[in-house]
C-alpha cells in the first residue's frame, strides 16, 4: 500500500466538497440587486422611447413620419428588452427554492417583451403609408396587439414562490 494514495483520495474529497459547497449561485439579495440593477436602465429606456416617440407623434405631419418614428420605438423597445433579458440571464440562478423556476420566469417575461416589441415593428414595416386613414387604422390595430402581447409577457413577482426573493425585492436598495 502507498500512503500518497490515501492523501490524495483526502484532498480530493477536500476538493470536492468545497466546490459542492459553494453552489456559485447568488443568494437571495445579490440577485434581487442584480436583477434589478439590470431592469432599471430597461424601465428608463422603455419610458424615455415612449416620451420622445409620443413627442414626435404629436408633431409628425404625414403617416411616413409617424412610421419612422414608431419603427424606432418598437425597435429600440425591443432592443432593451433584449439587454435587459441577457443581464437576468447573467445574473444568473439564485439559490432559493424553485430559483431555475424563478429566473426562467424573469427570462422568459423579458423574452416575451421583446418578442412583443418585435412584431409590433414588422407590422407596422408592412404597412402602407397611403392612404393616410387606412395607415392610422392599421396602427391602431399593431398597438393593441402590442398591448395585449405586452400584458401577456408581463411577471407578476407578488407570485414568487420564494420568501428570500420577496423579502429581497423589498429590501435592497437597487429595487427601491
Amino acid at each position: 500500500m502507498r500512503p500518497a494514495r490515501p492523501l490524495a483520495l483526502l484532498a480530493l474529497l477536500v476538493l470536492v466538497a468545497s466546490i459542492a459547497g459553494c453552489s456559485g449561485a447568488p443568494n437571495a439579495r445579490a440577485w434581487a440587486a442584480s436583477v434589478c440593477t439590470t431592469l432599471e436602465p430597461w424601465r428608463t429606456e422603455i419610458g424615455s422611447l415612449t416620451t420622445r416617440t409620443q413627442q414626435q407623434m404629436e408633431t409628425a405631419t404625414t403617416p411616413g413620419q409617424a412610421k419612422e418614428n414608431l419603427m424606432r420605438l418598437f425597435g429600440g423597445a425591443e432592443d432593451a428588452s433584449e439587454r435587459a433579458r441577457a443581464g437576468v440571464v447573467k445574473a444568473g440562478v439564485p439559490d432559493v427554492d424553485n430559483g431555475a423556476q424563478i429566473a426562467d420566469g424573469f427570462t422568459g417575461s423579458l423574452a416575451a417583451t421583446r418578442d412583443a416589441y418585435a412584431k409590433a415593428k414588422t407590422g407596422v414595416e408592412g404597412l402602407a403609408t397611403a392612404p393616410a386613414e387606412t395607415f392610422y387604422q392599421h396602427v391602431s390595430k399593431v398597438v393593441e396587439q402590442l398591448q395585449s402581447d405586452y400584458q401577456a409577457s408581463s411577471l407578476d413577482t407578488s407570485n414568487l414562490n420564494s420568501v428570500e426573493l420577496k423579502s429581497a425585492f423589498d429590501e435592497v436598495p437597487e429595487c427601491r
